[in-house]
């Protein structure tokens, strides 16, 4: 009777807790890098969801180890999701007939809505020495309440090679799913502002800096310009851009500045230390560089740095086209290194410049972090490389200096552009409201907490224009290369507006664990032999070990 008691009890508690399995969902996540765990904010994020959230994966079909990695991981990640939301995963992936999906042309359709997405053609080598060809699509549709949005699953950082690239992305999966649904979810742009007035580049020449921001933001552009200027004139504004200005600014215009930092506001200030002159440069062959006079240098001091009046030169640099030719009717141009145009490099030690390449620059100041004993956080963004040196002012650059002695570059990691995020002192907290200024309000001397990106060039989120075209920021159209100016800045200006901190999902690293293909390769029938024989010898010897306990337990009872 025991028996029958300790069955039903046994009975009734896996009853229990299978019930209980559907309502209360438990899991751990046992990876040393926390590969299946979400963060706060995209569990947040999910949960505000109050519809199906339908994906399709188009990376499928015959695909290399790597980029079925990627995949698998995709699905994992989509799996993830689906805990904290209604997640829906349509078709197989893409198909050129049939679920809706059609590739015409070089982009994609998706029941004729124009994507312009393009696949991407990998080259690999067999064994057999051919060399194969696959065309992969490495994105995923997410579709919320009748809006679609593009994920790119597929992050190729120039510098790095195929394993790290495939496994920067697979870091950036979950950033990727909820920075698409975070846009999918918002059913108001934020608005960010462009501040003009000053002598900053034309709309010619930030078209790409307007085009990439245009995706998360509505874009405005104007002055802090009046008789009687409102201080809250920036308060709708997540976010401001000073993009290389060339002018001072006024007491009034620093003031309302200062105060929309106080109240919260974040501020990208992309400022020259320097001033000099490209026109004359080009026309004479040198030009003078004296200090860039722009008044802020007292309101940045306060925040944490200073953009010293100096250009750092960099041997790591891009090349420009020399005249090498005695003969004027006959010129041969020769790519030579301009050490006044260095490729930055990023620093994997924040979210804005994590798994991201070099920043194309030209005439870059140097940036120091001052008042170490404050408490705003501050990091190196970009920085110039092993064999670098800093030219002072006044002074002057030349293009015959193309040759310089490779000793005089002691300096390494220059800081050239840093972020900031604290609570802040204004630089107005001992001094009188100036003239033309109207409020109410007295001078607020400490801020709420907020964020501040400070850059020591305005070349960083500018774009070249040729023959009327704009090109994109970062394309450098002597060499052809594409550096990462566009990803850095538009993550520069997420980080500042990112109230919901997703753009820390960038920080997320998983271990890398590369197989040794020239072992494996000479190796391979041993390791074929023991993948197949151990596991046999392992079974054969539990079961061996089994029969014979179980005929030496049955021998005694008889």
């Amino acid at each position: 009777m025991k028996g029958y008691w300790k069955a039903i009890v046994v009975i009734g508690t896996c009853a229990v807790l299978l019930a209980l399995s559907y309502v209360w969902v438990v899991r751990w996540d046992m990876t040393d890098d926390k590969h299946y765990s979400l963060s706060e904010a995209s569990k947040t994020l999910l949960k505000q969801t109050d519809a199906p959230i339908e994906v399709t994966v188009l990376l499928d079909g015959d695909l290399n180890a790597g980029f079925r990695r990627l995949r698998k991981a995709t699905l994992e990640t989509i799996e993830e999701l689906d805990v904290y939301a209604d997640i829906k995963v349509k078709g197989d992936g893409l198909k050129v007939k049939g679920d809706g999906l059609k590739v015409k042309g070089d982009g994609l359709k998706v029941k004729g809505d124009s994507l312009g997405l393009s696949p991407i053609v990998i080259h690999e080598r067999e064994q057999n020495g051919k060399t194969a060809q696959t065309t992969v699509w490495p994105y995923a549709l997410m579709e919320y309440k009748g809006r679609k949005a593009v994920v790119t699953l597929l992050k190729n950082t120039r510098g790095l090679s195929g394993e790290e690239n495939l496994n920067a992305s697979i870091e950036q999966l979950e950033f990727a799913f909820m920075e698409a649904l975070h846009l999918l979810q918002q059913t108001e742009t934020p608005r960010i502002a462009i501040l003009e007035g000053h002598g900053e580049p034309d709309e010619a020449h930030t078209y790409d800096l307007m085009s990439a921001l245009s995706k998360y933001f509505q874009v405005d552009r104007g002055q802090i310009a009046g008789d009687e200027v409102d201080v809250h004139i920036l308060d709708g504004y997540k976010a401001v851009i000073i993009a290389n200005p060339q002018t001072a600014f006024s007491d009034t215009e620093r003031f309302v500045i200062d105060q929309y930092i106080m109240r919260g506001g974040a501020v990208l200030w992309a400022l020259n230390g320097v001033r000099f002159s490209e026109q004359v440069l080009q026309s004479e062959g040198f030009t003078p560089i004296l200090p860039l006079e722009l008044g802020l240098t007292e309101m940045l001091f306060r925040y944490g740095v200073r953009v010293n009046p100096a250009l750092v030169q960099d041997f790591q640099c891009l090349p420009i086209p020399v005249n090498v030719s005695s003969d004027p009717s006959q010129p041969n141009l020769q790519p030579m290194p301009w050490t006044y145009a260095p490729l930055l490099l990023t620093s994997q030690g924040s979210p804005i410049t994590k798994n991201m390449g070099q920043v194309m620059s030209t005439f870059v100041s140097p940036i120091d972090a001052v008042g170490g004993e404050d408490a705003i956080e501050k990091r190196v963004l970009l920085a110039t490389s092993t064999a670098s040196r800093v030219t002072a002012t006044p002074g002057e650059v030349n293009l015959s200096d193309m040759n310089p002695d490779v000793k005089a570059f002691v300096y390494q990691y220059v800081p050239v552009a840093v972020s900031l995020e604290g609570v802040f002192t204004s630089a107005f907290a001992h001094r009188m409201i100036p003239e033309g200024v109207q409020t109410d309000e007295a001078i607020r001397k400490t801020g709420l907490k907020t964020r501040q990106v400070v850059i020591g060039s305005g070349s960083v989120l500018l774009n070249e224009v040729q023959k009327n075209q704009a090109l994109p920021m970062g394309y450098d159209r002597y060499s052809g290369m594409q550096f990462s100016n566009r990803d850095f800045i538009s993550n520069a200006v997420l980080w500042l507006t990112d109230s919901e901190g997703l753009i820390s999902l960038r920080e997320k690293t998983v271990a890398l664990q590369l197989l040794n293909d020239q072992r494996a390769h000479e190796k391979r029938a041993q390791i074929q032999t023991i993948s197949v024989v151990v596991p046999i010898a392992i079974l054969a010897l539990i079961g061996g070990i089994v029969f014979v306990i179980r005929k030496k337990k049955y021998e005694q009872k008889v």
